[in-house]
């Protein structure tokens, strides 16, 4: 856990104490991702699982469809103050090469595109549609994924400051789970997971995000082929639309046995005597 978390001196105020002690932080670095040499774009992000990161992001933007599209990602020579690599830089050799695009990634809540035009773009993008019909997920199985989701942030546990991102079966077996500074590449690095176990496009897994639904992460989700997104907070309203439009099921307020379901709710399967789960 040594890059991913770092000591500072910091001053805690109580009404019983005004102590001065070293506490412990979410690190955050940026990472340049290049493609043949070419600088494709900056993300700050916390250090690990940088090579998953990089998969989920290619995959999200269209510049990938399958883990085979990538021949090689290296880290590159980049040194701190006392010579060290910072592994800041990561190189991707595609199998087909192709000119790295300028930025014009929908990745922010300030991109600039109206939302028709927003949706528009994620529905032709995207590799791996949603076939309509797909299974439904229980009630239990799926309230039970957030508390599970948060018993492997082994670093939120040391920091207080990391977002989370899971995938699980509709069963409810979580297959993987990573946590970094920001939302979009704890989701990014769960998806590169899938890209990389052959579970793209992922029709069977259901995406759990610790914090809220932003357009971004269904955009994500939807471009990985990913049926079902669950969130422990609330969903923008361009996340609803784009989760209709695209055939997702989208939750939120996904908290203990309460859930608030957005698009679909065919998907939830209500079991006996857990009709108060969806009051």
């Amino acid at each position: 856990m040594s890059r991913v978390t770092a000591r500072r001196r910091m001053r805690r105020i109580t009404p019983d104490a005004d102590i001065q002690r070293p506490d412990t932080l979410a690190v955050e670095e940026p990472l340049e991702i290049r493609i043949g040499g070419q600088s494709l774009t900056v993300t700050m992000r916390t250090p690990g699982d940088d090579i998953d990161l990089v998969h989920g992001f290619l995959l999200s933007e269209d510049i990938i469809g399958s883990a085979e599209d990538i021949v090689a990602a290296r880290y590159c020579a980049g040194t701190d103050d006392q010579g060290r690599n910072t592994y800041n830089v990561l190189d991707v050799t595609l199998r087909t090469p192709v000119r790295a695009p300028a930025r014009s990634f929908l990745t922010t809540g300030a991109c600039g595109l109206c939302g028709k035009t927003a949706l528009d773009e994620v529905r032709t993008r995207t590799r791996f549609p949603l076939p309509p019909g797909l299974p439904a997920v229980d009630t239990r199985a799926l309230s039970a994924m957030p508390g599970m989701l948060r018993d492997r942030q082994s670093v939120f546990d040391a920091t207080g400051g990391l977002h989370a991102a899971g995938l699980f079966t509709a069963e409810g077996r979580p297959l993987a789970v990573r946590e970094d500074i920001g939302r979009h590449n704890a989701v990014d690095k769960v998806i590169g997971w899938a890209l990389r176990e052959s579970r793209v496009p992922a029709h069977d897994l259901v995406l759990i995000v610790s914090g809220r639904a932003s357009f971004e992460l269904v955009q994500k989700a939807v471009m990985a082929g990913i049926p079902m997104l669950g969130a422990v907070s609330a969903p923008s309203s361009l996340a609803v639309d784009l989760a209709i439009d695209a055939r997702l099921c989208l939750v939120g307020f996904l908290r203990g046995e309460t859930m608030n379901i957005y698009s679909y709710p065919e998907r939830i399967r209500v079991e006996p005597g857990a009709d108060s789960l969806l009051a």
